[in-house]
């Protein structure tokens, strides 16, 4: 107990400047790999506070990594900074008020996870050093989350070879740690290519790629009824041909993202949209190539680590928001609707409370959610090393993910006295695995446990690199 209070005190001490930082990286946002001046941001912080840096972490740009501390055991802590198109919003608003520029914005408040998790990091390495222990700790500054599997590539790369474990949280409306429940999915883009033509004049010569990719889109749209049901498959038109209708399209893409509870479920629904493709191709005659963009693999549970952290949780108790916080979360609740609302409830497995506008208790550490669950490239470090996550509140209750409501409320009071809160609880977590050799060895026992019947195997095939240019694509 007295070890974590003293992290806690190193966390309040820094707090300031993470929540400084947070506010920055929130007014810069940029998109999947584009995190340039985000990056620097978290560099220049890591540099201010002693961290040995290391730059260009697996060839991708935009990858960092600050290490303190010398032996024992290695944790890492993770931090995101992208951003996400069309969720521009001013800040501090109940009301959607884009804001001039390109359009992006923190709708799934990156911005407070790579600061919370650098501010975390900065207090273990502040109490590692004030207390002349034997451990390291790293701050990863992992980009490209938001669909580029940057860590799925950093793992590939070694990253995380020599890690011990590893800690990572994501924004939510409710405190608790995380339910290690995430689809494996991959970007695959899809090009038909045909042959143009005059559509009035000699429509029989021209072979359209467009209607390729509108056949393919329908076998998968009839395959859906035969698929898992917790499987997903979306799509986007990346090249519709041209704009002239009066051309047979030559060459046409299309973007798929695939999604599935596991590797092997991923794998066989991948095979069977190929097939698809394939088929669009032969009824058209034309021809189909296919690129892998990225892949991520399903989260991996660890029961030590996570019993670990909602001891922390328990300790430490619910984030303190005020009045003025909960007047800014009822105006946003406002904007939303009771499904929403109730919604977010069921993902967290609570009965919906109607007076409630933020998180007041720690979600159960047995609490089953129910519903739709997304993906997130901490799942191939899962699968590497023991790892666990928190979800910490930082916005009102009902607030959709990937929404503008959410990017409005990513300097509000709300985020920065969540973000401060879920940094005590990973810096907290993190001691109590450095203090604890027996709370490591069943973390790595649990981990290993899990893996020994399906060694993990990362999804990118080895020919594929960083999609650095993705976001301009």
């Amino acid at each position: 107990m007295q070890n974590t209070e003293e992290v806690w005190r190193y966390v309040d001490a820094k707090a300031e400047d993470a929540i400084g930082l947070s506010d920055r990286v929130w007014g810069m946002p940029e998109l999947c790999y584009a995190e340039v001046r985000s990056c620097a941001e978290h560099t220049a912080m890591l540099e201010a506070h002693g961290f040995r840096v290391t730059r260009d972490v697996a060839g991708i740009p935009t990858a960092v990594m600050g290490e303190a501390g010398e032996d024992g055991p290695v944790i890492a802590i993770l931090g995101e900074y992208d951003a996400l198109p069309g969720l521009s919003n001013e800040a501090g608003v109940a009301e959607h008020k884009p804001l001039p520029g390109d359009g992006s914005g923190h709708g799934c408040g990156h911005n407070l996870l790579g600061a919370a998790s650098l501010l975390a990091a900065s207090a273990v390495k502040d109490w590692i050093e004030r207390n002349g222990i034997k451990a390291r700790v790293r701050y990863y500054g992992c980009p490209a989350e938001e669909g580029g599997a940057a860590k799925g590539f950093m793992v590939r790369e070694g990253a995380f070879d020599d890690v011990d474990m590893a800690i990572c949280w994501h924004p939510a409306a409710f405190t608790g740690v995380n339910e290690a429940v995430s689809l494996a999915n991959t970007r695959i883009d899809f090009a038909f290519t045909g042959r143009s033509s005059h559509a009035a004049a000699a429509p029989e010569l021209g072979r359209s790629a467009l209607d390729a990719v509108e056949l393919m889109n329908v076998g998968v749209n009839y395959m859906r009824e035969h698929m898992p049901s917790d499987a997903r498959i979306h799509y986007a038109y990346l090249d519709a041909g041209g704009i002239a209708p009066n051309v047979v399209q030559g060459s046409a893409k299309v973007r798929y993202l695939i999604r599935a509870r596991d590797l092997v479920g991923l794998n066989q629904l991948v095979a069977r949209v190929r097939k698809i493709a394939e088929g669009a191709a032969l009824m058209t005659e034309t021809s189909v190539s296919t690129k892998v963009v990225s892949a991520v693999s399903n989260l991996l549970g660890n029961t030590p680590l996570e019993r670990a952290m909602y001891e922390n949780m328990l300790r430490l108790g619910p984030p303190q928001f005020d009045e003025e916080d909960r007047a800014f979360a009822r105006e946003i609740q406002k904007t939303l609707s009771e499904e929403d609302i109730a919604a977010a409830y069921r993902r967290h497995g609570l009965e919906p409370q109607r007076d409630k506008a933020l998180c007041d208790i720690i979600v159960p550490l047995d609490a089953k959610g129910k519903g739709g669950v997304g993906s997130t490239d901490v799942g191939d470090v899962s699968w590497k090393v023991p790892t666990v996550q928190a979800r910490g509140a930082t916005y009102a209750i009902g607030t959709p993910g990937h929404s503008w409501q959410l990017t409005a409320q990513g300097k509000s009071g709300i985020a920065h006295k969540g973000l401060v809160h879920v940094a005590k609880i990973m810096a907290g977590t993190a001691v109590d695995a450095i203090r604890n050799p027996d709370l490591l060895a069943a973390a790595k026992a649990d981990h290993k446990a899990r893996t020994d019947a399906h060694p993990y195997v990362c999804p990118l095939p080895p020919d594929v690199k960083p999609p650095v240019g993705m976001s301009a694509d």
